[in-house]
This record gives C-alpha cells, sequence and structure tokens, in this order.
C-alpha cells in the first residue's frame, strides 16, 4: 500500500513543498479509501518532516510517537469536542524537537459541526510553526469555513493495473487479483474484500442478475459485504456489456453465467444498470440500508430490461 500512496500525485506534491520549505499551513488531503486514510497520513507527515524510511523519526511517526506529530482522533474513533479543545490548546505550545509542529487530523468529514467550528480560529490564526494536515474521504460533509481556510488536495482511485499490482505484493499467488482490481473501483480495501471472498461476491453478482426473486438474495447482502457486493455488481454487467457487444476481450472474468446473462440483457439496458448501481453505492454512502438498496436496484435493473426488451 505504501507503494501505491508514494506514487500518488498528492503524496509527491507535499514531500516536494516540504522540501522546499513551501507547505500551506492547513493542507486538506481527501481520499476515498477511509480503511488507508490514516496510512496515507501518516505517510504524509512523514513527507512533511523529510523522515527517511528506517530512519528514528520515521518509526516515531509510524508509531503515533513523535512529540511534534499530533494525531487525532485516537485510531477508529470521532473527532470530538475535548480532541479540538485539547488541539486548540496543544497549537499555542511551541514545538518541542524541532521548529515545525504538525497536527494530524483523520477522519474530518465524520466530525460533528461543533467540533469543526471550534477547530476553526486554530485553523485561521495558526502559531508559527504550528501546520494542519487534515484528511477526509469526501468533503461534503465539511463546514464551508473549514474548506475555505485549507489548501485541498484530492487522490484519485489508484489505476486498475496498480491496485492489482499491489494485490500481487501483498498476497503473493491469491488467485482472482484481476477481476478484484477491476471490480474495486480503484480503492484499495474494496479489491482486499472482493479477493477475501474467493469470487463468492461474483457469484452472487451473477444470482442476482439472473433470478426473478431476488428479496431473499438481498437480505444476504450485509452492511460488511455491501461494498464488494456493489463492486461485483458493477464489473459483471461491465463484462456482460462486453459479452453482448462483440468485446470478449476485454472481459475480467468470462464465465458460463455471464455468457447467459448476455443473451438476456440488451446492451443499452446494461449501460444504464451500471449507472444503477452507482446510485446504490451513493445512496449507501448517505446511510441507506445496503439490502433495501439492492432491492430497489433489482427492481430498476428488471424494468429497464423489459423496457429494452420490448424496444428490441
Amino acid at each position: 500500500m505504501k507503494t501505491l500512496i508514494r506514487a500518488t500525485t498528492a503524496y509527491r506534491r507535499i514531500a516536494a513543498e516540504a522540501k522546499q520549505e513551501n507547505t500551506a499551513h492547513t493542507t486538506l488531503v481527501l481520499f476515498p479509501d477511509a480503511q488507508y486514510l490514516r496510512l496515507f497520513l501518516t505517510e504524509c507527515a512523514k513527507a512533511f518532516f523529510c523522515a527517511e524510511e528506517g530512519s528514528r523519526l520515521a518509526a516515531l511517526i509510524e508509531k503515533e510517537a513523535f512529540s511534534d506529530c499530533l494525531f487525532f482522533p485516537s485510531p477508529d474513533e470521532k473527532l470530538t469536542v475535548d480532541d479540538a479543545s485539547r488541539i486548540v490548546d496543544e497549537s499555542l505550545l511551541r514545538p518541542v524537537e524541532g521548529e515545525k509542529k504538525l497536527f494530524v487530523l483523520d477522519g474530518l468529514e465524520s466530525a460533528a459541526p461543533l467540533v469543526q467550528n471550534k477547530l476553526l480560529k486554530a485553523l485561521e490564526e495558526p502559531t508559527a510553526g504550528t501546520y494542519f494536515l487534515l484528511g477526509a474521504v469526501s468533503e461534503h460533509a465539511l463546514l464551508p469555513t473549514v474548506l475555505s481556510r485549507a489548501k485541498k488536495i484530492a487522490v484519485e482511485p489508484f489505476a486498475e493495473g496498480d491496485v492489482e499490482a499491489a494485490l500481487l505484493r501483498k498476497y503473493p499467488g491469491a488467485p482472482g487479483a484481476r477481476e478484484a482490481a477491476a471490480a474495486c473501483g480503484g480503492i484499495f480495501s474494496d479489491a482486499e474484500e472482493l479477493l477475501a471472498s474467493g469470487g463468492e461476491d461474483f457469484r452472487l453478482a451473477e444470482r442476482f442478475l439472473s433470478e426473478e426473486n431476488v428479496a431473499g438474495l438481498c437480505r444476504e447482502i450485509g452492511e460488511k459485504r455491501a461494498k464488494s457486493f456493489f463492486s461485483a455488481v458493477k464489473l459483471v454487467l461491465r463484462d456482460v456489456l462486453f459479452l453482448a457487444t462483440g468485446n470478449a476481450g476485454h472481459c475480467a472474468r468470462n464465465t458460463a453465467a455471464l455468457r447467459e446473462l448476455a443473451g438476456t440483457y440488451p446492451a443499452g439496458a446494461l449501460v444504464s444498470a451500471i449507472g444503477f448501481v452507482s446510485d446504490a453505492e451513493r445512496e449507501i454512502k448517505f446511510n441507506a440500508n445496503p439490502g433495501q438498496a439492492a432491492l430497489v436496484l433489482a427492481v430498476r435493473i428488471r424494468e429497464e430490461r423489459i423496457k429494452w426488451q420490448k424496444l428490441s
């Protein structure tokens, strides 16, 4: 994962600005993979301090134990008002070991507006030598006042080939790396979930698109499986579209079940269905129930298929 992170434009930009001593006092990194956001911020923090890999400084930052690099909140927690108060107080103190102090704030999009407001003064009028590295999966839940005080750097999803190579480095010899990389949308943790399922998500997606009564199947889709399931459905639809349009060479997967689906879904319906999956994923991000979202998706895809079959 570190190889993927260090190849991003965002990481390289932060590293270059640190070497040129041209770092903005507040930088917001938008990284779409929540599971690896903290690791991304850690690597950026090491770059900020020009910490060489394997050095004492790099090791301390990785352990979140360097006195001039403070991480908030605690891992797997949300930023609280108490955290914000401590950040404000600590930002008034001079660095301990050097001339710079960095506050790393993970998952800022999950912080309540009250917490974000409490940080504004520190962000707007930082003490000399004090810097903020803010991390969020997306910016929609961030206050405009916070956004206006930060230099924003958005990290694009990783390329399919880069994800596949990273999977093979981390899980050498694991089958299904190509399919997982193709389905994950550039989100490495999603690729890991798909790989871990051993193809079960893809088989579930094939059933989802072939069975008429999918209510029971939709109930199987739990909160933990939702992301990988919808990613699998999107890839299955894409491969079925390739098969239906005579482009089998572009398929990540080419199974008998997919070829059978290609004979029942018109190309226009498949194109629309891929968009419907994106709609469902967006709704889930805003706390829609995954099972209900899957059921609505199934109805929309079925109606679209019938419409295009009548037009054929």
